[in-house]
């Protein structure tokens, strides 16, 4: 593969196939610019003080990691002067950031997690950044209604995974592209192109502690493949579990399999665990695009028409196949 950087690759896209206008060009080299620092902060760690907790609570009613907050400072700044925002929004915070009045603003929507699976941090284990793109509607100002667009509005989605390697994963309408950080050089370099979710698998990820308040649905499906060679599918079947939603995703995308963390009697009150609009809405985009399939097990995410900034929704994804099996036995189960 010929050593292209994402700024080519970006630019490329942008001039030889048409793909993308300037200002969403632009737009995605300041975030991947936000995540190589990102990157660098973690990478120092206990050296930097950045570990442990930073004393407060975030919009959910979650405790804030120190990197959480730094994380999503990165974020912010990097992108409120660059002219191709109307506005952001953050899992961290409550509601919308607007762009300050001294900077431009420009046409684009910004959502993002900033340091998906914190609480892994401490424990030196993967984690990553979620982000995702909409236009915003004309003539708003990027107030909430403006970013409740369902999840095929999305002209842009992507994370990042700090791990042993630093990857910028991002999907752009046409397929799935990966970036490796070259840490000395400070570039992402494409290292795969037009990445595919393998169709057949024998992985599935999914938070086994909360088997007892499954739905029986979801306990009917995983009951299959624990079996093995001896039950109904005939093969024997791998559980991983990062706790990290990038990381468990991105090993799906590479490896095949799926992801699950289904509606339950614990989440059923609030609609799910995942957030729709900064975890849900962008990983699903992703998965699509890379010929997998999401789904809430009842209906497909990317069609859910928002109702606030926070949503929570149940979310199954991963290779086409075994989604769809998993739907299959919810609309069986309500029959």
């Amino acid at each position: 593969m010929r050593s292209i950087s994402l700024s080519r690759f970006l630019i490329e896209e942008q001039r030889d196939k048409n793909q993308i206008p300037a200002d969403l060009r632009l737009l995605i080299e300041v975030v991947a610019r936000a995540c190589k620092a990102i990157a660098i902060a973690i990478g120092k760690g206990g050296i930097a003080g950045v570990l442990g907790s930073a004393g407060s609570d975030n919009v959910q009613g979650e405790v804030q990691k120190k990197l959480d907050v730094i994380s999503n400072e990165y974020l912010l700044e990097a992108n409120e002067w660059g002219g191709h925002l109307a506005a952001m929004a953050s899992e961290e915070m409550e509601l919308p950031h607007a762009i300050p009045n001294r900077y431009p603003k420009g046409e684009y929507l910004l959502l993002f997690d900033p340091l998906d699976g914190s609480s892994n941090i401490d424990v030196n284990i993967s984690v990553g950044t979620i982000f995702s793109v909409l236009r915003c509607p004309e003539g708003s100002s990027g107030d909430e209604a403006a970013f409740l667009q369902p999840g095929t509005r999305q002209v842009c989605a992507g994370y990042a995974v700090y791990g042993p390697t630093t990857l910028l994963v991002l999907a752009l309408g046409d397929g799935v592209n990966v970036f490796t950080l070259n840490r000395e050089l400070g570039s992402f370099v494409l290292t795969q192109e037009n990445l595919r979710i393998p169709e057949e698998t024998r992985e599935f990820a999914i938070n086994a502690s909360n088997i007892r308040h499954w739905e029986a649905p979801v306990r009917r499906y995983v009951d299959e493949l624990l079996a093995g060679t001896t039950g109904p599918r005939g093969e024997d079947f791998n559980m991983r579990w990062v706790a990290s939603m990038v990381a468990d995703v991105h090993r799906i995308l590479s490896r095949g399999g799926i992801f699950m963390y289904p509606l339950d009697a614990k989440t059923v009150d609030q609609g799910g665990k995942l957030r729709l609009m900064y975890e849900a809405n962008p990983m699903a985009y992703i998965v699509e695009q890379a010929g997998g399939a999401a789904t809430t097990g009842r209906a497909r995410i990317l069609d859910i028409q928002p109702t606030h900034l926070h949503q929570r929704v149940p979310v199954i994804m991963g290779s086409k196949s075994e989604v769809l099996r998993v739907t299959r036995y919810h609309t069986e189960s309500a029959a």
